[in-house]
């Protein structure tokens, strides 16, 4: 039951991108249509929820040992943003080698993963803060369905915009909202939307 309430707040009552305000660039960047919106969401799942698997263990056992033989916390965005970059560029051999139209739709964005603050806010959210239902640090399975769920929540958040702005393209929008300015309205009302699943869980 715990695992369940980690993995709803972190799609749905936290929502990264919708409520946390987080990894925006990409959020409004790859979100021009479906397709693009649902290969952006699939690489960022793979790098978060790995590099979540390895740097929990890294931190844990290596760079704060439970007994307390030494400290090197302060490597730990050094550590992390390595591991993040080392798995972003194995996303992108695999997709250079056996998608290239999504290779070359998603251009800059597929790189920028390295520094999307989505992941790296995963994997210091799961070593910094306790889990919030049991009010101790997150355990490794814990973590990994946080990261699952945040993933997950990236990846739907771009996809109801995507599915917006479809129908922007088709709808009479007036033309000082044309371009930008109805897309901001957009994401807002679906953050204002969002905000209703905050008593979702307890």
């Amino acid at each position: 039951m715990i695992l369940f309430k980690i993995f709803i707040s972190a799609f749905l009552i936290n929502n990264v991108v919708l409520l946390r305000f987080i990894a925006l660039c990409p959020f409004i960047g790859m979100s021009t249509d479906e397709d693009k919106s649902f290969g952006m969401g699939l690489a960022v799942t793979f790098v978060t929820v790995i590099a979540t698997c390895v740097t929990w263990p890294i931190y844990r056992f290596i760079l704060v040992p439970e007994d307390g033989r030494w400290d090197l916390s302060f490597l730990q965005l050094l550590v992390f943003i390595l591991v993040i970059a080392s798995l972003v560029q194995l996303v992108e051999f695999y997709l250079k080698k056996s998608a290239p139209a999504l290779y070359g739709s998603m251009g800059i964005y597929l790189a920028l993963i390295t520094t999307n603050c989505a992941i790296l806010a995963v994997t210091l959210d799961v070593i910094n803060n306790e889990n919030p239902f049991t009010e101790v640090p997150y355990k490794f399975e814990e973590s990994v369905v946080y990261a699952i769920g945040v993933a997950a929540g990236f990846l739907l958040a771009l996809l109801l915009l995507a599915g917006v702005r479809r129908r922007i393209r088709t709808s009479p929008i007036p033309a000082f909202l044309k371009g930008a300015p109805i897309l901001f309205v957009s994401a807002g009302l679906l953050s204002i939307a969002f905000m209703g699943f905050s008593g979702l869980v307890k």
